[in-house]
């Protein structure tokens, strides 16, 4: 993490941060 434009949800990278939001979920499960 730690990425300024993840901090855009809803941007045009809103997709990416979804992505990145599920690999979250995963890595804390």
């Amino acid at each position: 993490g730690g990425r300024p434009d993840m901090a855009q949800a809803g941007g045009p990278d809103a997709a990416k941060a979804d992505e990145a939001l599920e690999a979250i979920k995963a890595a804390l499960t």
